[in-house]
């Protein structure tokens, strides 16, 4: 629903950061940091389902945690990283 509201133009978007449209640069920014930010959330599923099925045991439940953690940080990460980069690319041009 959202991408529809999106595509009509009922959200407003001027807010956030606009490139040019058929930058490939912006193209193959943008698919690497979706990428990367995939991976990080599908890493917090995992963990989430590892820490579920660890039926108590310290070293699974511990491992589990780390995992939850570290994707969690690497989404920061990611996030913070497209910020600078989009950031700088827009001053830039």
């Amino acid at each position: 629903m959202l991408y529809l509201n999106l595509v009509a133009g009922i959200i407003d978007t001027s807010g956030l950061p606009q490139l040019k449209n058929n930058d490939p640069t912006q193209i193959i920014v943008n698919i690497v940091f979706a990428l990367a930010a995939s991976i990080a959330l599908l890493m917090v599923v995992v963990g989430g389902f590892r820490y579920v099925v660890s039926n108590g045991d310290p070293n699974a439940t511990a491992s589990a945690k780390n995992t939850i953690m570290y994707s969690i940080i690497g989404l920061l990460v990611v996030m913070s990283a497209y910020a600078i980069v989009t950031f700088v690319v827009k001053g830039i041009s």
